[in-house]
């Protein structure tokens, strides 16, 4: 795959998604009063007859995206994802236990957010909605698989949840080989056979930059973008296991719940072979600048290397 390019946010890809999705008039889209910093602004401007600005009540929201796919439409319902989880109740009874193929996007997601601080860094949003049965979950690294994936989501049976991320990202894809996703498949972005190193929506990037670094150390880094964190890709996740014996998650996510723990689950009954997580650490976040942010709390390509180099140890002393 070619290098990273210069891109966008992933909430960018999310917006122009379902601009791509407005021929299918039975797509509408719901906002809680942020349509501007999710990007389903574009949607409300073009298709305003198809867009149900709620305001600030986000259980409410979810409600009428309940009401409306009972009643054969396809809603994309979106807010900031720390203001998804004012509505637990609402998705977990209202969409979830019926089936309802109702699409909520979570947008300004983890620390990657910044300066906002920690009551507006969702940290926990992927393990509740990862608990709960039937929701597809979905964190796209960049603006044009976020898009890629919005659209795949017209077809996708049952409701799903996405993590957005506020902050302009390096692409990791272009148009093309993003079309090539597909919701429950991860994409190998490196191949190796030292270690995978399994990562979602903004650690992407910084697990490529880690394989870089451990590259120049004779380590050989299979790098992963895991965007569907459920349903996992099982099959690939065999393959890495059999194939590299060690296994290294990178997510701006606390590492209790979330790609971590699903990749582990999955390892201690079916593969105990050695896993570390790169995460947040059992904690709330700060307000800072991005960068400065991401480095105090573990989320950087040095301490990717560092979880690798330990990886590896263990794997070798079996």
């Amino acid at each position: 795959m070619s290098a990273p390019s210069e891109g966008g946010a992933s909430r960018d890809g999310y917006g122009r998604g379902l601009l791509r999705l407005a021929k299918d008039e039975r797509v509408v889209v719901l906002e809680a009063d942020l349509g501007k910093s999710t990007k389903s602004c574009h949607f409300r401007e073009g298709f305003p007859e198809r867009t149900v600005s709620i305001g600030i009540a986000e259980q409410n929201m979810m409600l009428v995206a309940a009401g409306l796919a009972s009643s054969g439409k396809i809603p994309f319902a979106s807010t900031f994802a720390i203001f998804t989880e004012r509505a637990f109740e609402q998705v977990r009874n209202g969409i979830a236990r019926p089936g309802l193929s109702v699409h909520i996007c979570g947008s300004h997601g983890g620390i990657h957010t910044g300066s906002d601080g920690s009551s507006a860094q969702s940290i926990e949003d992927l393990g509740i909605y990862r608990s709960i049965p039937k929701m597809t979950i979905l964190h796209p690294c960049d603006d044009f698989s976020a898009e890629e994936l919005t659209v795949k989501l017209l077809n996708n049976e049952g409701p799903s949840y996405m993590r957005t991320a506020r902050n302009k990202t390096s692409r990791i894809y272009d148009g093309d080989s993003a079309r090539n996703l597909e919701i429950g498949k991860g994409s190998t972005i490196i191949e190796g056979r030292d270690v995978a190193i399994i990562s979602c929506g903004v650690m992407v990037e910084r697990s490529i930059e880690a394989a870089r670094i451990l590259e120049d150390e004779g380590i050989a880094c299979s790098v992963i973008d895991m965007h569907t964190i459920k349903p996992l890709d099982l099959e690939l996740l065999t393959d890495l296991a059999e194939k590299c014996g060690c296994l290294v998650t990178a997510e701006d996510h606390s590492v209790i719940g979330g790609l971590g723990s699903a990749v582990s689950e999955w390892t201690a009954k079916n593969k105990p072979i050695p896993v570390e997580m790169v995460g947040v650490n059992d904690r709330f976040g700060e307000s800072g600048g991005t960068s400065e942010l991401m480095t105090m709390m573990g989320l950087d390509a040095i301490s990717i290397c560092s979880a690798v180099r330990k990886c590896i140890n263990r794997k070798n002393m079996q």
